[in-house]
C-alpha cells in the first residue's frame, strides 16, 4: 500500500514538538520561538502556539489563532505575530489580538518577521522598542507584569477591534488552519 504524502515539507514545532506544515512563516515563527526559549529564558510551557481567539459578530462565531502568546508566573504577557513584509502593517491586527484575547489587554505585543521586531505597548498602541533584540527576555517580563496594571479594554471599543482583528485575519493566507478548513475563520 502507498504512504499518501502531505503536499507541504513537514517541519518539527519547536515549542510543541508537534509536526507542522512548513507553509508561509512558518520558518520565522520557529527562529522566534527558539530565540525566547534559548535567548530570552522562556521555557517551552510559557509559550503558546496558535492560541485560539472566539468572539461573537453579528450573530456568527469567529474563531481564529494567533501565532504565538507568551506568559510569566500564569498570566499572559505578550502576543506575537510572525508576518512577511512590512512589520508596521501588521501592528493593527496584533494590538486587537492583544487587546480581545483574555479579560485584559495584554500588555505587550511583536510583530516580527522573524529578523526584526517592532514592540508595541498594547493599552497606548505606542512603539515602545525596535529590533528582535527588544523583545523583553523572562526575567523583564516578570517585573513588568509586577508593575503593570492589568485591566480590560473599554467595552465601548471592544466592537472596533474585533472588526479590525476578523479583517485582518481573513487577509491571512498560507496559514495552517486555512489549509486544514478554508471556511475555519467564520464558524
Amino acid at each position: 500500500m502507498q504512504e499518501k504524502s502531505s503536499p507541504h515539507e513537514m517541519i518539527t514545532d519547536f515549542v510543541t514538538q508537534k509536526e507542522v506544515p512548513n507553509i508561509g512563516v512558518e520558518e520565522n515563527r520557529q527562529a522566534v520561538e527558539k530565540l525566547l526559549v534559548e535567548s530570552k529564558g522562556y521555557t517551552r510551557g510559557d509559550i503558546e502556539v496558535d492560541a485560539t481567539i472566539e468572539f461573537d459578530m453579528s450573530d456568527e462565531r469567529f474563531r481564529s489563532d494567533v501565532d504565538l502568546v507568551v506568559s510569566v508566573n500564569g498570566k499572559r504577557f505578550m502576543v506575537i505575530k510572525c508576518a512577511p513584509g512590512s512589520l508596521g502593517s501588521r501592528h493593527r491586527e496584533t494590538l486587537a489580538a492583544a487587546r480581545l484575547l483574555d479579560d485584559y489587554q495584554i500588555p505587550l505585543c511583536v510583530v516580527t518577521d522573524g529578523k526584526d521586531a517592532d514592540i508595541l505597548d498594547s493599552v497606548t498602541g505606542d512603539l515602545i522598542r525596535q529590533g528582535i533584540e527588544g523583545i523583553p527576555s523572562r526575567q523583564e517580563a516578570v517585573r513588568h507584569m509586577e508593575d503593570v496594571r492589568l485591566e480590560p479594554y473599554p467595552e465601548n471599543k471592544v466592537e472596533r477591534e474585533r472588526i479590525i482583528f476578523r479583517s485582518y485575519d481573513d487577509m491571512n493566507v498560507n496559514v495552517q488552519r486555512k489549509l486544514k478548513n478554508p471556511k475555519a475563520c467564520s464558524q
